[in-house]
């Protein structure tokens, strides 16, 4: 039976353990989110190196400089940032150490605090049409780590399974935008999602 298959008809939200943080890590059903490691390096630069990866993203360039993976490790790790990052790791469960990554980026805390964040997230293409991009939304949305009052999230308009996700996570739609992608060099055309957490 296919994954995608298997992640439809579970629900994850009654696994134990399932979106409660204990020491930076979140159960997301078949994986964990978990902090960021030095050593996740070699594996960002391959799996963001990948085009697909890279135009489905507003920051990654392609094709990746060198150096790119080992200083996004380096600022995923400062705990200086207004951005926290996890890692979708199936090691624990017989899957890969890393499927992808899941991040909430702080907006304007410190001129206003208002308990905003955007999410952001993307999957190694081996692992596309897995549901793994719905459980780590899921799983972080439950967790809230930051404490969000709401969580934006923007997705392309040609990339239909994002916004999926974030449908299937409780988001909804609250209009259309552009942004600019460094790996296509274009401005965009988006959809914006809104989730309310109180």
């Amino acid at each position: 039976m296919k994954l995608d298959v298997i992640a439809k008809d579970l629900d994850f939200a009654g696994v134990a353990g399932f979106g409660q943080m204990v020491d930076g890590v979140i159960p997301a059903g078949r994986f964990v989110l978990r902090p960021v490691r030095k050593s996740d390096a070699g594996l960002f630069a391959m799996y963001a190196g990948d085009r697909r990866v890279a135009e489905a993203t507003r920051s990654i360039p392609h094709p990746l400089p060198p150096g790119a993976a080992e200083n996004f490790v380096t600022r995923a790790m400062s705990p200086k940032g207004t951005e926290d990052v996890w890692v979708l790791d199936g090691s624990t469960h017989g899957l890969a150490e890393v499927l992808g990554v899941i991040s909430l980026k702080r907006m304007d805390e410190e001129k206003f605090n208002r308990d905003q964040s955007e999410i952001g997230y993307w999957v190694a293409p081996a692992f596309w049409n897995t549901g793994f991009a719905s459980e780590a939304v899921r799983a972080l949305v439950t967790a809230n780590p930051q404490k969000n009052r709401t969580i934006f999230a923007e997705v392309f308009q040609d990339n239909p399974g994002s916004a999926r996700v974030l449908t299937n996570a409780g988001f909804q739609y609250l209009g259309d935008a552009e942004t600019f992608s460094v790996a296509r060099n274009s401005r965009v055309p988006t959809w914006t999602y809104i989730r309310k957490l109180d």
